[in-house]
């Protein structure tokens, strides 16, 4: 297909883009050990990073959109890649936190402290990009599963770099069985899109109807497919243990981009139906408003730091869920405010979600890098030695909360629009569901200031609880540079929220297709009021700590100790820690927490030291999945009979599935 001068440059962008960041780790793996060849492999992948984001932007700015057909020999139809705005949109944040975290990672694992695994990681860390960079650009369903599983691979090894380590090769282990039966469904998912158009390319935006036994097959499949990488719950098993034992820019990636994937395969599957049913709606309102609100108060109950944000991580997933849920029954209502509220809200959240958290991610691993530990409880003070990590750590937490002037507010404004109007608009049950998006958000907003307020005041407030573990150094200028990109690009989206107008409208327009064109979300959401407002809260907030610090500057500065209740001798530990801080809240949803408690109360006129533990377990894993899986292990053992290291009983059987198969097929 003939490409003009624009779509021609994109095209040359991406591929540049995705040919330096596979071969990025390569001089690492060379030259094992060398701070040179490390520098190299960085400034390649940031090298691609900046040509891929360019290539972006010109796609959601200008008229950059490509789509190229190649023949390839194989019996999957035509090879086809294609950029829209829809993909353009969620690569653009793939290139931002992949730079970011390439920059970061010289001052967070350099070569010479890291010479065994530093290559491995650069590799993988490259190939990881260049497929995450491939999958948003192919449009043939045997293509993608080849990026799919390329990611799910590089993803893993990038996980397990410290395989040292048992909790990190649990965590590895259960992440790779979790993301392979991911992929089973989609070779499932794909298998029926092949026999509902008779090709494996994608289909085209509103070509299929909704209302078929196919298409509830379609979208099960993709639900359990795409809804295990994205972490919704209940399927997000592999993610808290993931994302805290990776190292911390792989944490960043696996957060803010992997997570990503799966619900780009969603809205990229949704989109090829021009009728979706109301039940499709209601069940992704339902399975956000889930994950959501348990997500946030599963992060409440936690010590870990990584765990935490882990779980942060499942909430936010749910929050584009709930915008998606809406956008789905406004189609299904023939309603086409909600679908640009609500989709508009939800693809604005994925970009955000990607550089909050992988902003808090990267702050973290400065945190566990200057403190040596990952438990909460054995912090404290942080912000004294590490200011400049705490404001971007304190920027992101805002962010994350969805309070002004930061991104996260807006997307989550456009959700809550979007749930307004729908009880405006109309008064059917599907309407009533609709509505039921923004008290999930209100319950989910409230309960992840909680949780942020307990982080930052137990880890950077008051004074380090351990003095093995109190925070020495800044982070180096590297890791201070790549959080101080992120930190801009929250900043600048919650203060010009109009920037996001046209790549919105873009993906939006790529999603309808050739249905009849919405309304510019311009029209519907006073971006310019969002704007003013935002700048003038920050000016204020500015003007505020100003004044207070030219205030104390004038008086006088004494130290004394925290009077610590009428106790004669305080000291660090009698502060909140996370589990007292939290112990209201983790009550309140103890039926879906089952939190543990471990107490020795101190007994007796001369009693010993009393001791008390809580912990909340991951508890669809560890009470139900693991229980389940155990019992079926235990019933299936009259079939493992046939597993018996019998090479020509295995081929028979072989033989015998081929004709059956073929049996079946046969029309």
């Amino acid at each position: 297909m003939q490409l003009s001068g624009e779509s021609t440059i994109t095209l040359l962008l991406f591929s540049l883009a995705a040919a330096l960041q596979a071969v990025s780790g390569v001089p690492l793996l060379i030259d094992r050990g060398s701070r040179s060849a490390q520098r190299i492999s960085t400034v390649l992948l940031m090298a691609g990073s900046l040509a891929g984001a360019a290539a972006a932007l010109l796609v959601l700015l200008s008229s950059a959109s490509f789509e190229v057909s190649l023949p390839w020999g194989l019996p999957f139809g035509t090879a086809r890649v294609a950029a829209d705005p829809l993909s353009a949109l969620f690569l653009l944040p793939v290139f931002l936190v992949t730079g970011a975290s390439a920059l970061y990672g010289i001052g967070y694992r350099p070569v010479s402290e890291h010479p065994r695994n530093a290559g491995r990681l650069a590799f993988f860390t490259g190939t990881l990009a260049a497929s995450l960079a491939t999958l948003f650009l192919v449009r043939n369903g045997a293509l993608f599963l080849a990026a799919w599983e390329v990611m799910a691979l590089s993803a893993y090894f990038a996980l397990v770099t410290d395989d040292e380590k048992e909790a990190v090769r649990d965590a590895g282990t259960l992440y790779l069985i979790t993301t392979h039966i991911g992929t089973l469904a989609l070779f499932a998912m794909f298998s029926l899109f092949n026999r509902a158009t008779g090709d494996f390319l994608f289909p085209a935006p509103g070509s299929l109807p909704g209302h078929s036994l196919l298409a509830t097959a379609i979208f099960l499949t993709a639900l359990l497919g795409f809804g295990l990488k994205a972490g919704a719950m209940p399927l997000h098993v592999w993610l808290p243990s993931a994302h805290a034992n990776a190292p911390s820019h792989i944490s960043a990636l696996l957060s803010g981009i992997v997570l990503k994937t799966g619900i780009y395969g969603l809205i990229r599957t949704f989109s090829f139906f021009a009728d979706p049913p109301a039940w499709w709606g209601v069940t992704i309102l339902v399975l956000g408003a889930v994950s959501g609100v348990v997500g946030v108060a599963f992060a409440i109950g936690q010590h870990d730091l990584k765990r935490l944000l882990a779980y942060h991580s499942i909430e936010n997933i749910g929050i584009i869920l709930l915008g998606i849920g809406v956008a789905l029954l406004g189609q299904s209502m023939g309603v086409p405010v909600l679908v640009v509220l609500g989709l508009g809200g939800a693809l604005l959240h994925v970009v955000n979600h990607a550089l909050f958290k992988s902003l808090l991610f990267l702050s973290a691993g400065a945190v566990i890098h200057a403190t040596g530990t990952r438990e909460i409880d054995l912090m404290g003070g942080v912000a004294r030695r590490l200011p400049k990590t705490s404001l971007y750590f304190l920027v992101g937490a805002v962010a994350i909360c969805g309070l002004p002037p930061l991104n996260g507010f807006v997307s989550e404004l456009l959700v809550y629009l979007a749930s307004f109007s729908a009880i405006r608009i109309s008064d059917g049950l599907d309407g009533v569901l609709s509505a039921l998006a923004a008290p999930a958000l209100a319950l989910i907003g409230g309960l992840a200031v909680a949780c942020f307020v307990k982080v930052f005041g137990v880890v950077f407030l008051g004074a380090p609880r351990s003095a093995p573990h109190a925070a020495g150094h800044e982070a180096p200028p590297s890791m201070l540079w790549a959080m101080g990109l992120l930190a801009a690009c929250c900043a600048a989206i919650g203060l010009f929220p109009f920037i996001a107008i046209r790549p919105l409208d873009g993906a939006l327009t790529s999603y309808l297709g050739n249905q009849p064109p919405h309304q510019p979300l311009g029209d519907l959401v006073p971006f310019g009021w969002i704007s003013a407002l935002a700048v003038g809260l920050l000016a204020v907030t500015v003007l505020i700590a100003l004044l207070f610090r030219m205030r104390g500057a004038t008086l006088p500065r004494e130290s004394a100790v925290t009077w610590g209740c009428g106790y004669l001798a305080p000291t660090s530990r009698m502060q909140y820690s996370s589990s007292s801080f939290a112990a209201m809240l983790v009550r309140m949803f103890r039926l879906l927490l089952r939190p543990e408690e471990h107490r020795r109360e101190p007994d007796g006129p001369f009693p010993s030291a009393g001791h008390f533990e809580s912990h909340v377990p991951e508890t669809v894993l560890e009470q139900a999945y693991l229980p389940g899986l155990e019992y079926l292990y235990r019933k299936s053992s009259p079939i493992r009979h046939l597993q018996h290291g019998k090479l020509n009983l295995y081929i028979f059987y072989t033989f015998i599935t081929l004709v059956v198969l073929m049996a079946l097929t046969t029309r």
